[in-house]
């Protein structure tokens, strides 16, 4: 299945229509490295990764405050609030004044006013779903870095022994991965991707460490290979690409093999791993290039466009048999009225040329603009698929991203080519 997304990036500047054409035809053929995207991590500025590491290595009131600490760029009453609490620890104050949508927040301090001091059994009072997802957002962290790893030292044009590559048929000696997720439901949150994770993308049938044998058959390609997410069922690469799993956990304080503080829902140990595609083509790859004039104007339909065009149908049909009648009485039998002009769906050339309309004016000078349509599977993000032509664009700049999904989603676009390290 998957997701449908529609793009337009808007103030786009380049060197020749020749240079974004082939940036965006590279998209088309080539892909994108399947980061998790900055959904994953939260929109606040204490990344939910680092909430998920407190967890990992038992410091439990560590992670209370990093939940409950004030933190920049919320509104300014919400950042009151948190600095009300940790100034005076007033509790029902806080409980009163936090908004619904700060379900973590919440949760813990409804369970510190019944035990206090208990931040252990506060952070259980978390929903699991969402408690959960601090530390799979963790797991997600170690995979952006191995992925970016593996890319920088391997490149993309071909398999190397000791990557793990994806099979669809099982084979004896091959390992079996399962869903990174135990979640059964999903909570709402304003900061953070809490989808379930046990999902066909990363619920991969079977995988195998590629041999010296593999090699010379060639019968696997760089689209095969996969990357963990550590668990105690999940195999790492047989490469260098490993290392950087621990290395990282290591300066974290955290270790992937052993459970440091003894609750079993918080440790790596625990939880079974599994798999996801290093790099991702996105599938029925569309686009435009077009011009306008006025930054007002919708260059793509969005849902509420359809569903008016629809009824605006659905009007007019009802309305004809009453404009039938009223026609039969105004024209004799024997006259006929006039066909109407054929007409035909304008071809990709004709619409850009249309386009070229849009918002028109002699005084305003015209812009550029590429609409993308494209559909990824669910677990992949329309955010590192525009971060990677922006990345690869260097003669391309853009001003504005617009993007309409079919579930109402708007994404913004960071230009930061870093940020989903969440360094």
């Amino acid at each position: 299945m998957g997701n449908r997304f529609t793009i337009t990036l808007r103030g786009v500047v380049a060197e020749s229509e020749d240079m974004i054409k082939a940036a965006v035809d590279g998209l088309g053929k080539n892909g994108f490295i399947n980061y998790y995207g900055l959904q994953r991590f939260g929109s606040g500025s204490v990344p939910t990764h680092r909430i998920g590491a407190a967890l990992l290595r038992g410091e439990w009131k560590n992670a209370v405050n990093l939940v409950l600490d004030p933190r920049e760029g919320e509104r300014d009453d919400i950042k009151e609030v948190r600095e009300h609490y940790k100034q005076h620890g007033d509790i029902d104050m806080a409980l009163r004044n936090f908004p619904r949508h700060l379900v973590a927040e919440k949760a813990i301090l409804q369970c510190l006013r019944k035990c206090p001091d208990n931040y252990l059994q506060a952070l259980k009072g978390i929903p699991r779903p969402l408690r959960m997802m601090y530390v799979h957002s963790y797991q997600s962290y170690l995979w952006n870095h191995a992925a970016s790893m593996r890319v920088e030292k391997y490149g993309i044009s071909q398999v190397v022994e000791g990557d793990l590559i994806y099979t669809k048929e099982s084979h004896p000696g091959e390992a079996t991965s399962v869903g990174t997720s135990e979640v059964d439901g999903l909570t709402n949150s304003s900061e953070i991707d809490i989808c379930p994770e046990a999902i066909p993308e990363e619920n991969i049938q079977s995988v195998k460490l590629v041999d010296s044998e593999d090699l010379s058959k060639g019968i696997y390609s760089f689209e095969d290979v996969v990357l963990p997410l550590p668990g105690s069922q999940a195999l790492f690469p047989g490469n260098e690409v490993a290392e950087i799993y621990h290395e990282m956990a290591k300066k974290d304080g955290i270790s992937l093999t052993e459970n440091a503080h003894g609750v079993k829902e918080f440790s790596i140990t625990s939880m079974k791993g599994g798999y996801r595609r290093v790099f991702q083509k996105p599938i029925d790859f569309e686009w435009e290039l077009m011009t306008y004039t006025d930054d007002s104007a919708s260059l793509a339909e969005t849902d509420l466009d359809i569903l008016s065009k629809g009824k605006l149908t659905e009007a007019k049909v009802a309305n004809e048999p009453a404009a039938s009648s009223k026609n039969s009485a105004s024209n004799p039998p024997d006259c006929k009225m006039e066909e109407p002009l054929a007409t035909s769906m304008p071809t990709s050339e004709t619409r850009l040329e249309e386009n070229k309309s849009i918002g028109s004016s002699d005084t305003l000078p015209s812009k550029l603009a590429v609409k993308l349509a494209f559909t990824l599977p669910a677990s992949s993000y329309a955010t590192m698929a525009i971060r990677e032509l922006l990345k690869d664009s260097t003669s391309v700049c853009l001003s504005s991203v617009d993007i309409l999904c079919f579930y109402d989603l708007i994404l913004k676009i960071s230009g930061s080519t870093d940020a989903i390290l969440i360094q």
